[in-house]
Order: structure tokens, then C-alpha cells, then sequence
């Protein structure tokens, strides 16, 4: 778990839980009024952390006890007070304070969930009374430093969501209700800078450069990012009434639309040279979907005239896991996509091709870097492993574990790890990524020469690409040294310039070239059958 444990920090600080692969999996959820958030409560608590505790131990991909995780959790408490310590010791949990005990109370058999969750909520009952700053902590501040007790200690991909965050990540996932614009803020103002297709906001004629002053009545001026956000979305087709000054004319003009389910935008794309390039940022709800109108879309446009496919994965933290098989069948018939094996029988799946080619067999490209994760990284070992694309690029990130999504009674959710990611080919790719046909590591400029002479150097050293390759490919999990050093062959680095494109160009204008690149890993995936 050491290995890129930076990068993996920053994705899941950059992405909030679209840099994880998500299955959902959801708790009863209790709400709490939210003068009620501001006490602590015996009754809320002990049924949050059973929640917890019981989802943790019943899921997480390796066994756990309810005792190791519940001390681990109550010293959390550290992080609201660092005078606050706790043992356990001779059957007894012991809670301290700068020193000196506060309770000591009887410790439940060590894989009783209940028994662990109300102990934890006794604790912090005694500890309220001992420690000042534990008494003025929100409800959601402990909540947040017990399951970062506990998370912290299972990996780094496991991580715990207050109520506020959670649903941020939920919008993120599943869309939420809005209008469908985007804006930044000007003088105080929304000012409109792009209008989402085929949203509420394009059909009432909102348009860039409006600014909004009023909605339902409300000023907006002044107001931050997240309150005007959280007025401008709402429940799906509930009624909102804008007010808006538009440069072009000197009256406030007011529009009233119904608000609808919005999806964050995930794919971009665009046309060159008869080639189509689709960037795919992130995998959410819609990314399968938009992606095959893209693709229709272009197919119209070109008919026999187009080339062949880009599909630029660089800089995509992942998100849903089944969008990622959604979006590899749309480029499959047959065979398989990946399989993930955890300690929970339904962590097990096997996920199999059966739709139509949407490239319809013409040239594919896959684009990756050291920032494509989990995800992206299903697609493109699904598409280099079924001998339907070459990868090019740097090693992709290396995050082969699976998170579900547990729903917790106070609303917010842990994304725990409860499997693992095998390749087509047997590999498991955590903490190893996977590797480029063509790899760009280090190499910079842009230029149609330079992308020739990568091409050629690949091609010239044939046999060594391809024995790193079976390497690679060795099924099962391999040693840490083992697999930094199959990296080193082909470090993992961010990659935003233009040369991986162009050789992508290349390849994809000499069918010839394409195949002979497309058979350096065909070649080595034979071998491992």
C-alpha cells in the first residue's frame, strides 16, 4: 500500500470518491433535523457506528475484528484532543485524559459489532465530560474522527464522507436535480459561462455571460459557491424562478424553468482528420451512455470515411465500475472484461462482453498516464487485453481495488475496499498498473517526427517490450520490488501534451503499422493461454 500513496492521496482529494470504483450499498438511512446535529446523542450515535462496524467487518476484502477497529477508531478521538488516549488491557478499555483515567468499562466479546459500537458511544460520552473541546465538537466532527480511526489503519482507498460531502459525491456519481449550467463567480454574482445541452437552462435560453441577481426571490450576491449552488438545485422537476441582467439589455429579465436530472459531463470530443478522439474525464451514471451517442453520433457524421478511434483516458481518476464495463462493451463483442475477487461473495463477479463494436472494427487507441486510475485502468487493460486497442502512454496509476459505498444512519457513507481487479489476461493490477504497448515515459515534444521515432524505437525493440510484457502479465498478486521494477520499464508520469495523440494520428493513418503495434501485446497474451 506504499506505493504511490501521494498520488492516490491527491486523486482522492481532487475527485472526492469519483477516484474510487464505486458498487452501492446502502444502509436504512435515519434523518436528523438539524438542530438535532448539534447534540450528541446516545441513541444516533450507537446505531451510526453499528452501521459502521457491522459493514466493515462483514465487507471489508480482509478479515477484520470489531474490537481492532473500534479501539482503533475511539483513538481518533486524538484528533479533537490529543490529551485523549485509550487502552486495552486485561479485558478492560481504558480512557484517559492528559494522564489520568476517566472510565474504564468492560470490554465485549471482540467480534460483537453491537457490543463494540455501544462501548464506543460510552466512550465518548465520558470523554465529553473530561475534554472541552470533545464537549464543543459538532456530532459530525466525531463521527468524522472515529471512521478516520478506524479507516486509516485498512488502507488508503477506504475513507469515511460527512453528511455535506457524501452528498457532493452522490451529485458527482448519480446527477442530481438542477438547471444545467455552469458559472463562475464575478463581483460578487453568478456569471454564466457554459449552458449544458438539452437542460432546463438551454430550453428557457440562458446563455453565456448572464448574470444571475435573484432565485426565487433570493439575493444571490455575496453568497458563496456551495449557497448558491444548494438554491439553484432542488428537487427533479421542481419549479424555479430566475432573475438574471443580460449584457445585452438593460432591464432584469425573469425566467422560470422546471428543474431535471443533471449529470456532471464526462466525455468531450472532436474530429480530425476523419479520426474521432473522445476524452473521457471521469466515469459517472452517464459516461456509457454519452459515450455511445458519440460515438453514433460521429459514425453519421464520417460514415465510411472514418478512421478509426482515440479514446484519451489521461488524467481520468475512475469512478463507477460498472460504467467501465458499460463503456468497454460498447467496444467488445465477446470475451471477457474484467473479473473482481474479494472476501464477500458479492464482491465476486465475472464481467463478460456481448454488445456491438461501436467502432465497428476500424483502429483503436487508448491514451493513459500515471494519473489513470481504477476505472480507466478496466478499460484500457479490457480493450489491450482483447486484442482490441493499443495502449500508449505511461503506466496508468496502479489502483486495482474495488470500494463499495456503505449509506450511514446520519447520512454521510464509507467507501470501503472489498475487492480486487483481474485483467482478461489473469494480471491483478494493484500497485502495478498497466503497461503501454508504446510507452512515452519521459519523452517530449510533440512533433510528427518525434512520434515516428518513438513508433520506430517500440517496433525495433520488439522482444524486449514484449518479454516485459508477459512479465507484466503474470497472474496474481507479485512482491512490491517485483512490481516497481516492472514499472521502472516504463514510469508512471502525468502526461498533457499532444505526442501521444500524434502517435495515435500515425498509427491509426497506416493500418500496417497499427496492427504490428497492436500485435506486441496480442503476441505476449497468447502466451499466457
Amino acid at each position: 500500500m506504499n506505493l504511490h500513496h501521494r498520488y492516490a492521496r491527491t486523486l482522492l482529494t481532487v475527485f472526492c470518491g469519483l477516484a474510487v470504483l464505486l458498487l452501492a450499498a446502502c444502509a436504512p438511512i435515519i434523518k436528523m433535523p438539524a438542530a438535532e446535529k448539534t447534540v450528541f446523542s446516545r441513541i444516533q450515535a450507537a446505531e451510526v457506528f453499528a452501521a459502521g462496524y457491522s459493514s466493515i467487518t462483514d465487507k471489508y476484502i480482509d478479515p477484520v475484528l470489531a474490537e481492532d477497529i473500534a479501539i482503533e477508531g475511539i483513538r481518533g478521538l486524538g484528533a479533537i484532543d490529543p490529551g485523549l488516549t485509550v487502552s486495552s488491557t486485561g479485558g478492560m478499555v481504558v480512557l484517559l485524559a492528559d494522564g489520568h483515567e476517566v472510565t474504564r468499562l468492560m470490554a465485549p466479546p471482540s467480534d460483537d459489532v453491537n457490543g463494540w459500537a455501544n462501548l464506543t458511544t460510552e466512550i465518548i460520552i465520558a470523554a465529553r465530560q473530561a475534554s472541552t473541546e470533545l464537549m464543543a465538537a459538532h456530532m459530525e466532527a466525531v463521527y468524522e474522527a472515529i471512521f478516520d480511526g478506524v479507516l486509516s489503519n485498512l488502507d488508503i482507498f477506504s475513507r469515511y464522507a460527512g453528511a455535506d460531502e457524501a452528498q457532493k459525491n452522490r451529485s458527482k456519481r448519480d446527477g442530481y436535480g438542477g438547471i444545467g449550467i455552469r458559472y463562475r463567480i464575478s463581483d460578487g454574482l453568478p456569471v454564466l459561462i457554459d449552458i449544458l445541452p438539452d437542460t432546463p437552462a438551454d430550453y428557457a435560453g440562458l446563455a453565456k455571460g448572464d448574470r444571475l441577481t435573484h432565485a426565487d426571490g433570493v439575493p444571490l450576491k455575496g453568497l458563496k459557491r456551495n449557497e448558491i449552488s444548494k438554491i439553484l438545485r432542488g428537487p427533479t422537476y421542481s419549479r424555479i424562478q430566475l432573475t438574471l441582467l443580460r449584457p445585452s439589455t438593460t432591464a432584469p429579465l425573469t425566467v422560470a424553468m422546471n428543474r431535471a436530472h443533471i449529470f456532471p459531463v464526462t466525455i468531450t470530443h472532436k474530429i480530425v482528420d476523419d479520426i474521432v478522439s473522445i476524452k473521457v474525464k471521469s466515469f459517472n451514471q452517464d459516461t456509457a451512455r454519452s459515450l455511445a451517442e458519440k460515438l453514433e453520433l460521429a459514425r453519421t457524421s464520417l460514415g465510411d470515411s472514418m478512421k478509426g478511434l482515440v479514446l484519451d483516458l489521461r488524467g481520468n481518476p475512475g469512478g463507477l465500475l460498472k460504467q467501465s464495463v458499460k463503456v468497454s462493451d460498447l467496444l467488445l463483442t465477446q470475451g471477457q472484461i474484467i473479473s473482481t475477487r474479494g472476501r464477500h461473495a458479492d464482491s465476486i463477479h465475472y464481467y463478460e462482453a456481448g454488445g456491438r463494436d461501436l467502432a465497428f472494427g476500424l483502429p483503436v487507441v487508448v491514451l493513459v498516464d500515471g494519473k489513470s486510475a481504477s476505472a480507466a485502468e478496466i478499460v484500457a487493460a479490457a480493450l489491450q487485453d482483447r486484442d482490441r486497442a493499443v495502449v500508449i502512454g505511461t503506466s496508468s496509476f496502479g489502483k486495482g481495488s474495488v470500494q463499495t459505498v456503505l449509506r450511514l444512519p446520519n447520512d454521510g457513507e464509507i467507501t470501503l475496499t472489498w475487492s480486487r481487479l483481474v485483467a482478461p489476461s489473469g494480471y491483478t493490477f494493484h500497485g502495478l498498473g498497466v503497461r503501454p504497448a508504446i510507452c512515452t515515459s519521459n519523452a517530449k515534444g510533440g512533433a510528427q517526427d518525434k512520434a515516428k521515432e518513438i513508433i520506430r524505437q517500440v517496433l525495433n525493440n520488439r522482444s524486449k517490450t514484449q518479454d516485459t510484457l508477459v512479465a507484466w502479465r503474470t497472474p496474481g498478486l507479485q512482491t512490491e520490488s517485483i512490481r516497481a521494477r516492472l514499472r521502472d520499464s516504463c514510469p508512471s508520469q502525468p502526461r498533457g501534451n499532444d505526442l501521444e495523440a500524434k502517435i495515435a494520428h500515425q498509427l491509426i493513418n497506416d493500418p500496417a503499422l497499427f496492427v504490428r503495434a497492436l500485435n506486441l501485446t496480442a503476441d505476449t497474451h497468447q502466451a499466457h493461454k
